[in-house]
């Protein structure tokens, strides 16, 4: 915790870069969703895999992170209206070509890993250990989701 930081202070910073956290994951999953739902083309199939793989490892996410916020003793974000005014991931428009999707779910991977090392900053920062393995976890796991993505675009 910095010094010019009370421990409530630092615990709210905390809070807040989990809810940000949260609301990308969530319109992530979203959107990976979206895109396994109605990716065509000659790599359907692989795509289709892959999409449902990364989205699933999402919703098992959200709940992680959602119920690390209950923990620290604050509500958790819950609706679209606060997923959308917290998240640093756009939600999808209209439904792009199969290499479109790929190319902005890399960019929207690294921008919910970005996400995480606020998180890991912020919780560093409070000495909040839970909460800043939670991010390390989830940036290993962003950095890893957008390697194999880019592998489709080269």
């Amino acid at each position: 915790m910095s010094k010019a930081q009370s421990p409530g202070e630092a615990r709210e910073q905390v809070v807040q870069a989990l809810s940000r956290l949260l609301a990308s994951s969530y319109t992530l999953y979203l959107k990976t969703h979206n895109y396994h739902w109605n990716v065509t083309g000659p790599m359907f199939t692989t795509l289709h895999t892959l999409f449902e793989s990364e989205y699933t490892e999402l919703a098992l996410a959200v709940d992680e992170i959602a119920e690390r916020i209950r923990a620290l003793g604050h509500p958790a974000p819950g609706s679209y209206a606060e997923f959308s005014r917290l998240s640093q991931v756009a939600e999808a428009q209209g439904v792009p070509p199969a290499l479109q999707m790929v190319s902005q779910l890399v960019e929207d991977q690294q921008l919910v890993a970005d996400a995480a090392r606020a998180l890991r900053k912020a919780a560093g920062e409070a000495g909040d250990d839970a909460s800043e393995d939670l991010a390390v976890r989830r940036i290993e796991v962003h950095e890893k989701n957008a390697w194999m993505l880019r592998s489709h675009l080269e």
